[in-house]
């Protein structure tokens, strides 16, 4: 919620800048200009610096994908930096990603002959689906 707040946020205040230098003072160009600085502005704030602060502390939203022919194991925070842990099993790896601000500075920690999910020599179990209708 605080993520669609900041949005209309900086979006409000990009149409009250056009209002004010467009309508008001009749300088479509200044607005223009001004609009664009204070997306560019919002935008960059909220991918580098505020993104992972409102999911962490206020619920905000976000979304992250596990890589194709792994499995998710857990999450966690250090900081304010999302720590990530997938399964490889076909390469029978345990890799920690890091989500840092921006996605600038991402650590990467893999874990070589890691077998996570089940006991040593046998491989994990999947289970079955639900049965339809139960």
């Amino acid at each position: 919620m605080i993520t669609y707040f900041y949005w209309a946020l900086v979006i409000g205040a990009a149409f009250g800048l056009v209002f004010l230098f467009g309508a008001k003072f009749g300088r479509w160009k200044s607005a223009v200009v001004a609009m664009v600085l204070v997306l560019g502005t919002g935008w960059g704030a909220y991918v580098f610096h505020f993104q992972q602060l409102f999911v962490k502390r206020y619920g905000g939203v976000m979304t992250i994908r596990v890589p194709p022919g792994q499995r998710h194991i857990a999450a966690t925070w250090k900081a304010d930096n999302l720590w990530v842990e997938n399964y490889d099993p076909r390469t029978n790896e345990c890799i920690f990603s890091e989500y840092s601000r921006g996605s600038v500075l991402e650590g990467r920690v893999t874990i070589k002959n890691c077998n996570p999910i089940a006991r040593e020599g046998v491989p994990p179990e999947i289970p079955a689906a639900p049965a339809e209708g139960r």
